[in-house]
């Protein structure tokens, strides 16, 4: 029975991944015992039949979009699972992405930028064999000059301590990005590469996708609509940040994100070590000089064939994918096997042996990563089960620093029974706000963006099920993304996720990013996730009709004009 729940889960999931036949694929697959999921797909269908008369704003296609798209393979559990009973309900996931179990005492939730700062240099002075740093771009300011010069005391007294293994750095950043001004990402590492040249690495991921005249014509700053690296890592020997904020001045004093430390999780770390070598191997690698050039055999981003390059990046993040998923799998396999085989002496001793080496695991750690230009799109496959599964009852606390979510999560939001609160940038505290020219501008579009959902909300009579809260603090932004689940009956989380995603279009097509799903059975734990999410909503204000009348919020008809069309590239 187990086995065949797990099933209908992760068919459920492979069949969130059809896009617009997601509906129609989740009705063929509802058992017969689950007429709660049944009603919610009748409420999905009565909701698209009774705003039939307003899709003349969209493309006619969309309405073929079931006949016209590919059947989705159905991805079924294995017959036997490893998992003893009592085991989380969430081990689903292990079926499409590796799953790696740790005790919660390995895991602190950090608070402030500040805390995140100074983790991050006190992690860089005391790392002795690897630091492995990806983030948008890394500034140009004092803070950031720190950092630097943090990196190069590490790497001398590498060099200096005899008989241990020589440090070694890798940095990957966005092109487009890291080369914006004439000072830049790569002015500020190029001392490094010249001072240490067998020991550190830059590569700067250039999206496939900008290339040609559209590369010649979209001037700078633009050109980073199109696509970014925007995966943000930090690992330093075993231990590893997993956060959305980037290495900038703003990010380390006032711009509030979120941030989660792994601590003595070698195989965590070994695992994205690899994800980001993977991507800095089909990517651009700053040399010292400050030009540019691909490893050998490697087809060039942007002046090669487009095809090959990105199936050639497919390749190489599904091998580290696919690689510690079946390393995963067999500690699993050989971890539950030698509970059951041998004599009950022998295996109590081993079982004794095993805890004193090591915790039993309460924690789960899902990496998900979502690379819609190099086929992979594990995040969202994920995301959308969870919101779709999301029972009566349960609570959903989603935040994103840019409101702009797919249709395909506004509508699952809009479909399912459970209740959501979203927390999401008030103008004052978006990270566009003053900026010059065009982009002054954004912070409007996000106004109209939310009021046209919170619209929605009312006709659908949902305002007490999905809530929105602004988030607003004098002098400060808000970067922070990603979610908490509490189950139905329960005032802490079990589940959340952490990383770069922002659950809108370019997060789900255009940009590479990646955040881990953290499934907890352990109470102290939960309490550190619930905590991280008070002190975030604490700073918020519900929105009603009310917010949207206010002065701050009028938006220009030209905004309102130009989103549609512009809403998928910021």
């Amino acid at each position: 029975m187990a086995a065949a729940g797990s099933g209908r889960r992760v068919g459920l999931m492979a069949a969130a991944a059809g896009g617009a036949a997601l509906w129609r694929r989740l009705a063929a697959l509802v058992p017969p015992g689950r007429p709660g999921l049944a009603a919610l797909l009748g409420r999905l269908s009565d909701r698209l039949s009774c705003r039939r008369d307003r899709r003349s704003r969209r493309s006619p296609w969309l309405l073929l979009a079931p006949l016209l798209t590919p059947p989705v393979p159905v991805i079924t559990a294995p017959p036997c699972s490893l998992y003893p009973e009592g085991a989380h309900r969430f081990q689903w996931i292990r079926n499409l992405v590796p799953e790696f179990g740790i005790s919660s005492s390995h895991v602190k939730v950090l608070l402030s930028p500040a805390e995140f700062y100074k983790l991050l240099k006190v992690q860089i002075k005391t790392a002795k064999q690897r630091v492995v740093m990806a983030s948008l771009y890394l500034g140009t300011g004092f803070l950031e000059q720190e950092l630097v010069d943090c990196l190069e005391e590490a790497l001398k007294k590498s060099l200096q301590a005899k008989g241990s293994s020589v440090l070694r750095v890798s940095i990957l950043l966005d092109f487009t990005r890291g080369s914006r001004g004439r000072k830049n990402s790569r002015t500020m590492l190029i001392p490094l590469l010249q001072r240490f040249p067998n020991q550190v690495r830059v590569s700067l991921f250039h999206t496939p996708n900008l290339r040609g005249l559209l590369r010649l014509l979209i001037p700078e700053r633009f050109n980073e609509t199109i696509g970014l690296q925007h995966i943000k890592v930090y690992l330093f020997d075993d231990n590893v940040i997993l956060s959305g904020a980037n290495l900038s001045d703003l990010y380390f004093t006032n711009r509030q994100d979120r941030y989660v430390l792994l601590r003595d999780s070698p195989e965590i770390a070994d695992f994205f070590a690899e994800l980001v070598d993977a991507i800095g191997d089909v990517s651009l690698q700053l040399q010292q000089d400050d030009t540019v050039q691909m490893m050998e055999g490697m087809v060039h981003p942007y002046q090669g064939d487009k095809m090959a390059y990105c199936e050639r990046a497919n390749q190489r993040v599904m091998e580290v994918i696919n690689s510690a998923r079946t390393r995963q799998e067999l500690l699993h396999s050989k971890t539950f096997h030698s509970s059951q085989e041998g004599s009950p002496l022998l295996s109590q001793q081993d079982s004794q042996a095993s805890r004193d080496l090591k915790p039993e695991p309460d924690t789960w750690i899902y990496p998900l990563i979502q690379m819609k230009p190099f086929g992979i799109q594990t995040d969202e496959m994920i995301t959308e089960t969870l919101l779709t599964e999301a029972e009566r009852g349960a609570r959903i606390y989603l935040t994103t620093g840019y409101f702009n979510l797919t249709q395909a999560y506004m509508d699952l939001i809009l479909g399912t029974r459970a209740e959501y609160r979203i927390l999401l940038a008030s103008p004052e505290v978006n990270g566009f706000f003053g900026a010059k020219g065009m982009a002054g501008s954004i912070p409007a579009a996000y106004v109209y963006i939310e009021h046209q959902f919170y619209s929605e909300v009312c006709c659908l009579r949902q305002q007490e099920r999905v809530q929105l809260q602004e988030y607003s603090r004098t002098g400060w932004t808000f970067h922070a993304k990603g979610l908490w689940l509490y189950l139905a009956g329960s005032n802490l989380p079990c589940l959340t996720l952490i990383g770069s995603p922002n659950f809108g279009y370019r997060s789900v097509h255009r940009d590479l990013e990646a955040q881990v799903a953290i499934v907890t059975e352990n109470k102290a734990l939960q309490q550190q996730l619930h905590q991280e999410q008070e002190q975030l909503y604490l700073c918020s204000g519900v929105v009603s009709s009310s917010t949207f009348e206010q002065p701050n919020r009028y938006v220009k008809l030209w905004v309102k004009l130009v989103t549609p069309l512009i809403k998928n590239f910021f």
